[in-house]
């Protein structure tokens, strides 16, 4: 919780505490379950203090009643004495104690509703059903003198059906009923004050120790070295987290193998620049010989600058392939796919060759359909031009003077694929060979082509990256004749992007066309 609130502090992100989400869920249920324990309590703690007192006032009601009974048996309830004596009785038994807080009231109705003793302010309750019949104490709540007052009443049935019932009735206010429900709530819930917080606490202490093994296990792995790709140890490991550490230890794995291969790349790289490196250093040095001999020859010097020339063209080559091999590379960068003509990018990149090509005296063609009718993919320019360049390359530097290389784009019969083909009159590539040629720095062997051998493994990761496929060929049936070079046929497999809807035709423009043919 305390980090949460230092991270909304600082204006940083807020992050999720499972200790604190853990123990809110905890707590929250009995922050709000106490509440309604204390309401619960409060009902029953009530109605056990009304019980023993409820029990005295009945039976005081039980006790009048009786009195009633026998004056009325010696013919005394209508008379002064016997009023006298039931008023006596009733204040013996009813006698306040000016040391109480509650007041006691009573009240006793004759046959005929005439008042025998007692306050005649006390409302009489409505005699039916088992109340007038059963002969039996009842309880009600009332208000006597703007006081709220606990009333037992009783009828007194008569001896024939012609008399009417007696009522006999003690009210009494609830000050001690209050007083005894408050000292049991005390009894009760002062406890509760002190359970509440050493649960909270206990809660708090077993919460610390169940996520232990996570700030182990955080511990563990910041004392790892930074090279230490190993796989985390699971065997301490709660069986909750033992699904994350796998996923850790396949990203550890996998991290490695990138780590490896990077580190071979790499190793490959430099080892590949150190080659034209060397000969720049190489012919600057004899450069620098002939002209500290004093007698230098101008056509050695001349060759000297060529070799020279040459050796920095193919270190410029080398660094431009190890950069486009890293763009098509990372996967972390965000393509941003575009709806392209196929046609397009392959004729663009066909005229950029056209002076090599010719150069070489190399026939360099084109073969598919014009900006009419686009082969549409959805890619990345940069990327579908990178590809398409490094295969037509790959083809001039591989196809013998006085040869061929053509560039075609065809469209699938069914419409879901876009080709590409780069097919060449070279000397082709064996099928034992036909993988090899797409990883880094491979160079068929035989061939006294230079290269970087980075432009196939190009192609391949940015096929790949556009889920296109890539496959290689004979260009033509190999035959027994050595003349008759098979040639290489380059094909590339890309999901095609359907065509953007035509506009919907509207009323309207029908009428403009209407008019326009009229007019």
């Amino acid at each position: 919780m305390l980090k949460e609130l230092e991270n909304v502090g600082e204006g940083g992100p807020l992050q999720r505490s499972l200790f604190g989400e853990i123990l809110d869920w905890m707590l929250a249920p009995l922050l709000v379950l106490w509440p309604m324990s204390l309401g619960l309590t409060w009902v029953v703690a009530q109605s056990i203090a009304s019980g023993p007192f409820d029990r005295g006032l009945a039976d005081v009601a039980l006790a009048l009643g009786r009195q009633a009974i026998a004056l009325e048996s010696r013919g005394l309830s209508d008379s002064a004495a016997g009023r006298a004596e039931m008023q006596r009785t009733a204040e013996q038994l009813v006698r306040n104690d000016d040391r109480e807080e509650d007041h006691v009231n009573f009240q006793v109705l004759g046959r005929r509703g005439e008042l025998l003793a007692g306050n005649p302010a006390l409302a009489v309750p409505t005699a039916t059903g088992v109340a007038a019949q059963s002969g039996s104490v009842h309880f009600r709540d009332d208000v006597l003198d703007d006081e709220p007052v606990r009333v037992a009443y009783l009828w007194l049935q008569g001896s024939n059906d012609e008399e009417s019932d007696a009522l006999v009735q003690v009210a009494e206010t609830p000050a001690k009923r209050s007083r005894l429900a408050t000292e049991i709530i005390k009894g009760v819930l002062l406890p509760q004050f002190i359970i509440l917080p050493l649960a909270v606490l206990l809660v708090w202490f077993a919460l610390s120790r169940g996520i232990k093994p996570l700030a182990e296990l955080q511990q563990r792995i910041r004392r790892r070295p930074i090279t230490d790709l190993s796989p985390i140890d699971d065997a301490h490991v709660p069986e909750e987290v033992a699904p994350l550490v796998a996923a850790i230890n396949d990203l550890l794995q996998r991290l490695d193998a990138s780590i490896a291969t990077q580190r071979h790349f790499l190793a490959d790289a430099a080892h590949q620049l150190k080659t034209p490196l060397a000969g720049l250093r190489t012919q600057a040095e004899l450069a620098a010989r002939e002209i500290d001999s004093g007698h230098a020859d101008p056509s050695a010097l001349r060759h000297s600058l060529l070799q020279i020339a040459l050796s920095s063209q193919r270190a410029a080559h080398m660094v431009t392939q190890l950069l486009a091999m890293a763009r098509a590379e990372d996967a972390g960068e965000v393509m941003r796919r575009v709806p392209l003509d196929l046609g397009a990018v392959t004729r663009a990149v066909v005229r950029d060759f056209f002076a090599q090509a010719m150069e070489k005296r190399i026939d360099l063609g084109y073969e598919g359909p014009e900006s009419a009718t686009p082969l549409r993919v959805l890619g990345e320019p940069v990327l579908l031009g990178e590809l398409v360049r490094n295969l037509v390359d790959n083809a001039l530097h591989y196809t013998p003077s006085g040869g061929t290389v053509t560039a075609r784009v065809l469209p699938d019969p069914f419409g879901q694929l876009v080709v590409l083909q780069v097919e060449d009159s070279g000397p082709g590539v064996a099928p034992a060979e036909r993988e090899a040629v797409f990883r880094p720095f491979y160079r068929a062997l035989g061939t006294n082509v230079d290269g970087s051998g980075l432009g196939l493994a190009i192609v391949q990761e940015i096929a790949q990256r556009h889920g296109a496929s890539v496959e290689l060929g004979d260009a033509r049936p190999r035959t027994g004749d050595s003349l008759g070079l098979p040639g290489a046929m380059f094909t590339v497999r890309f999901p095609a992007q359907p065509p953007p809807p035509a506009p919907a035709v509207t009323p309207e423009a029908l009428d403009d066309s209407a008019r326009f043919l009229d007019g």
